[in-house]
């Protein structure tokens, strides 16, 4: 077996340095020629699933293997992943997409030729040779997949092993694989044992968690076209998407109304004898018995009809039946049904308010779907985002199918795939649906850029003799708080200020601050921030020399933001514009006018203030552009 899958490995990393000589029109016209191929036989594809399977709807199978053609090959057709796929000139970054690698993929039962259409294309377009390992129940159809879209490829210029596989499958050939040296990355879809193993190889690993999805119907949703929306899900392929609802919660005011709608369209409520029944079957316990908590699903139910699932379990459902419903009392282990079951079989539950309604949709997800979807049925937009806020699902589907809204680009514009990545709630390491865009390795150049260099001076600067004749015609001008030392009051430079603001047509009430000592201190300027504070200024004069001004910023900025710490100021910083602490906009309150009377530190055009620490004595710089005078 080693010998077989080393000669896998060998052929796809002689397909990968093929590659390295591709040009983007190329990739382009190969993704373009397989997607028709595989498009020309979806039907046949979808014959193949279903008689090998025994699983699902032709009609169904047919349709995603379109999807899989159709909306993924549009999704990704127009995206660069080859050489130089962006080039920003302003920041200097260009970035340049490599192949990840030889891909190990591995796929699921449930959606065999459509999953392996989606990869094989998505591999295609990113240059990976993808080596597949199919689900034993579905080898062949899946096989004749993959050979659909690797002959069409090879024709249009592909590599000769860009698409493979393991010819006789097992858990052993799987792990090989997976396990394999010369594979860079798996690709998982399947089960929770398989996506485990896939994580635990040590290599990269783009796995998906389990579904037990939630579809609340809140009492403002279009009540039909919600039920509608269920049953059409929960029916496609015989519920086999992993997306599907597995519980349909019903707000009270509307429950009555919505199993009305479910009849009508022919879901079929199980009595409380048929519902021991189904669990029995479906999960091998019954509701509140003793060993619930090692319920496991029975494999063979997957994908079947109701009828067949009814007449299994011991009872008979209507020819015409779509889905069974089974009302349940709570979500968790006593509840079996409200575990995934992908068949059609929907437990119901009553919620008696929209509260209620979204705790039993988070109890759904965190019981046995983490991460993976949600669906909300709801004309409130405050109810969705709760919804969305308390469900720990990465895809919340709003009114909508939940089957086919989950995959995307059908009922939203979520990323078309049949790849489901749940985040780190289901233990994976991608929160999105996987595409292209996960399998290409994106490297920078980064250009070297010189830091910018600025810098700020108050928006007016007034000079010439007697420039402070300004203050008389200043707009805004109300309650002045002029902050100086006492020489300048001794001097009579304070007296100048008042008898220019005296000149005003209106009268201004002026309150004085003459206490700064010179290197003033942190419990000054916290004391001159407070009268402030009790006198409410618009405008604060700074008057004097450096200590005045460096003095009358940082009150300015405490009187505006009291809340702001000094330790918080006096940090140190790197860059200016991106220093740990954010210094508040200031003149939301007041503005600040410097008047120098000495020619020192041009402290009156800068954004620095020096303040002195009470305790240790030690001077502390404070720079910021918030600091830089108004006047």
């Amino acid at each position: 077996m080693s010998t077989s899958i080393d000669a896998l490995v060998d052929g796809a990393q002689e397909a990968l340095a093929e590659y390295a000589s591709f040009t983007q029109e190329q990739v382009d016209h190969i993704v373009r020629k397989a997607s028709v191929a595989a498009l020309h036989h979806h039907g046949d594809l979808a014959t193949m699933a279903v008689e090998e399977t025994k699983r699902g709807l032709f009609e169904d199978k047919a349709v995603k293997n379109m999807f899989a053609c159709e909306h993924v090959t549009n999704s990704i057709i127009n995206q660069k992943t080859v050489g130089v796929i962006g080039h920003d000139e302003i920041t200097g970054i260009t970035e340049i997409a490599d192949p990840v690698g030889v891909i190990c993929a591995l796929t699921p039962v449930t959606n065999p030729t459509s999953t392996a259409i989606f990869k094989s294309l998505i591999a295609l377009k990113t240059r990976n040779p993808i080596i597949f390992g199919f689900h034993p129940s579905a080898q062949k159809c899946s096989v004749a997949a993959a050979k659909i879209v690797r002959d069409a490829a090879v024709a249009a210029g592909a590599p000769e092993n860009c698409i493979q596989w393991i010819e006789e499958p097992s858990m052993d050939a799987s792990g090989a694989l997976m396990n394999h040296p010369g594979v860079a990355l798996i690709l998982a879809t399947g089960g929770n044992a398989m996506v485990r193993a896939a994580y635990s190889c040590g290599k990269p690993a783009l796995g998906v968690g389990a579904g037990n999805v939630p579809a609340f119907i809140e009492r403002t949703a279009k009540v039909g076209r919600a039920v509608n929306d269920i049953v059409l899900s929960k029916s496609f392929d015989m519920g086999m998407v992993c997306a599907s609802e597995q519980a349909v919660i019903l707000d009270a005011p509307i429950a009555d109304e919505a199993l009305a709608e479910f009849a009508r369209l022919h879901a079929y409520t199980a009595t409380a004898a048929e519902k021991r029944m189904l669990e029995e079957f479906i999960f091998g316990v019954t509701a509140d018995s003793e060993n619930c908590a090692g319920a496991k699903l029975n494999p063979a139910v997957v994908g079947q009809s109701p009828q067949w699932i009814a007449e299994h379990a011991g009872f008979t459902v209507p020819d015409d039946t779509s889905i069974i419903l089974a009302e349940v009392t709570g979500v968790g282990p006593h509840e079996p049904l409200t575990r995934e079951k992908l068949a059609p079989v929907l437990a119901v539950l009553r919620a008696s308010s929209p509260a209620e309604g979204i705790d039993l949709a988070r109890q759904m997800v965190d019981f046995d779907g983490l991460g993976h979807s949600g669906a909300i049925h709801s004309n409130d937009q405050d109810v969705i985002a709760e919804f969305g806020r308390v469900v720990k699902a990465v895809r919340i589907i709003e009114n909508s199918p939940s089957a086919l809204g989950g995959i995307g680009d059908i009922y939203n514009a979520f990323m078309p795939s049949l790849t489901l990545g749940c985040g780190s709630y289901g233990h994976n390491s991608v929160s999105n649906n996987v595409s292209a865009v996960n399998l290409v390795n994106v490297k920078r150049i980064g250009r070297r850029n010189n830091n910018l260099q600025w810098f700020k001076i108050p928006a007016k600067t007034y000079f010439e003799p007697n420039a402070v004749r300004y203050l008389a015609d200043m707009r805004g001008v109300e309650r002045v708080t002029i902050v100086t030392d006492e020489t300048m009051t001794k001097l009579g430079y304070v007296d100048k200020i008042t008898d220019v603001l005296n000149r005003r047509a209106n009268r201004v009430q002026v309150q004085l601050i003459n206490t700064v000592k010179p290197e003033p201190k942190v419990s000054e300027v916290k004391a001159g921030a407070e009268l402030m504070r009790q006198f409410q200024p618009d405008t604060i004069i700074a008057l004097g020399g450096g200590s005045p001004m460096d003095a009358s910023k940082v009150m300015w900025l405490l009187y505006e933001n009291p809340e702001v710490e000094f330790s918080d100021m006096r940090e140190k910083f790197f860059d200016v514009r991106k220093r740990a602490f954010t210094f508040p906009e200031l003149g939301k309150r007041a503005k600040l006018v410097c008047i120098p009377t000495t020619s020192g530190t041009g402290s009156e055009m800068t954004p620095f203030a020096v303040i002195t620490d009470d305790e240790t004595g030690m001077k502390y710089p404070l720079a910021d552009y918030a600091l830089t005078p108004s006047v």
